[in-house]
């Protein structure tokens, strides 16, 4: 089974993941116990401010890292579950061609992309 996403929310092409993160965590459904991310994830301020939350963080080192980070790879096998919901969307050619301009209506197509998702 997919992981089903609990938070939707869209950013210009040129956002980085990492400053949008506090934003979308802020939004998510229920108690958060752990994130799980890729390396685009990898800063000290959101390390510090997750852990100061009660997150455990599961997100690899860049090698740019002159101190490298411990990562718990048991664990960070989960993100195929992130994955797997970009790639299960990215079925609907309307969504991974990105057919819609504008915001709005690029919106409107995700949510409903994934609300099929969450029903099947």
């Amino acid at each position: 089974m997919i992981g089903r996403p609990g938070v939707i929310h869209l950013t210009p092409g040129n956002a980085s993941d990492v400053k949008t993160a506090p934003a979308v965590l802020a939004q998510a459904p229920g108690p958060v116990r752990r994130l799980i991310a890729d390396k685009g994830y990898d800063a000290d301020w959101l390390r510090q401010d997750l852990r100061q939350q009660g997150l455990s963080v599961v997100i690899p080192g860049t090698r740019a890292r002159k101190r490298k980070i411990r990562l718990d790879k048991r664990r960070y096998r989960d993100r195929w579950r992130v994955e797997a919901v970009f790639c299960r969307l990215k079925d609907f050619r309307r969504i991974a061609t990105r057919y819609e301009k504008r915001a709005t209506n690029d919106l409107a197509m995700v949510t409903l992309g994934m609300t099929m998702l969450w029903l099947t």
